[in-house]
């Protein structure tokens, strides 16, 4: 009976790894990252505000609009900001990944914008000193504005805010004028020669971007399936598109990586356990016993809007 229940133990551990998306870097939230969320909330008590690092984290934006069909850019203009911030010399961006798996653990954005004093308690979480979010509006259908406001999280103050808007088909355009509003927000000064290799769009292509932006969200939401028919649509659109290649080697490596772990499950089944249907007189409560409960994987909160005071 032992003997079973430690072989028991030893398949659930294994099923565990199978069904939790893995991944070491990217797009695709990790073990790793959820780990390190449940354990900052865990001791977030301890924490105190990072002091003169130059670190920032990008939150996900509010879309007031009314616009549904404008809520994928509320991962997704942060996704190309975190992508031009961690190529400015002298910056350290907190993974994007992170801040999802934060949202998951604390549930912070299940109900919509909160409340204004969120914003340093999650800069403390996440470590960063300058905390970054922002608004999606609009003046007309065929326009897009966005504001942006810098937190800084030691001060307790706002540093300011940053707008940039422009015609929708430009956006690669609008997020890098509100990239260099926020670099001018945290006093950070670039060289041309930085300015021009920041200035390099992800893609001038809407549509690409926008399949990007989906890709990504469908990704948090463990649907592989989707972020991959997404990642491939946009580079379709454009074979140029950023992201959309490293990500789809992502999921690649993560499906291989569950192959092998499933291989590794029927096996532990195969040589833990019998496989006629007798019992030996030493396991006689298996017999008729509850099913096991196979843990899944939770459901979460796909948003995390803050303002600032």
């Amino acid at each position: 009976m032992t003997g079973i229940i430690r072989n028991i133990g030893a398949t659930l551990a294994l099923l565990s790894a199978f069904i939790v998306p893995r991944s070491e870097a990217g797009q695709l939230v990790s073990p790793a990252d959820r780990e390190w969320a449940k354990k900052a909330v865990a001791g977030e008590k301890s924490l105190s505000a990072p002091a003169g690092k130059n670190t920032v984290a990008v939150l996900y934006f509010n879309n007031i609009t009314g616009d549904p069909s404008l809520d994928p850019m509320r991962k997704g203009i942060p996704l190309l900001l975190v992508t031009d911030l961690s190529g400015v010399p002298g910056l350290s961006v907190i993974e994007r990944t992170r801040l999802q798996a934060l949202t998951e653990e604390t549930s912070l954005g299940a109900s919509g914008l909160v409340e204004a004093g969120t914003a340093p308690r999650v800069g403390k979480l996440l470590g960063a000193r300058w905390l970054v979010g922002g608004e999606i509006g609009r003046e007309k259908p065929t326009r897009i504005d966005l504001t942006s406001n810098v937190a800084d999280v030691p001060a307790g103050t706002t540093t300011g805010k940053t707008s940039a808007g422009g015609d929708i088909e430009r956006l690669f355009e609008v997020e890098k004028n509100l990239l260099f509003g926020v670099l001018k927000l945290i006093d950070v000064k670039v060289t041309p020669e930085e300015e021009q290799r920041l200035r390099k769009p992800c893609s001038k292509s809407v549509t690409a971007l926008s399949a990007l932006f989906l890709g990504v969200d469908a990704g948090d939401r463990g649907d592989l399936d989707k972020a991959e028919g997404y990642y491939k649509k946009a580079l379709q659109v454009d074979p140029g598109v950023c992201i959309a290649s490293d990500a789809l080697k992502e999921i690649e490596t993560v499906r291989a990586a569950a192959g092998k772990r499933s291989r590794q499950f029927l096996k532990t089944l195969r040589d833990g356990t019998t496989l006629n249907d007798s019992l030996t007189t030493k396991e006689p409560l298996l017999r008729g016993g509850k099913p096991l409960d196979i843990p899944g994987t939770r459901t979460s909160p796909t948003n995390i809007n803050l303002t600032f005071p």
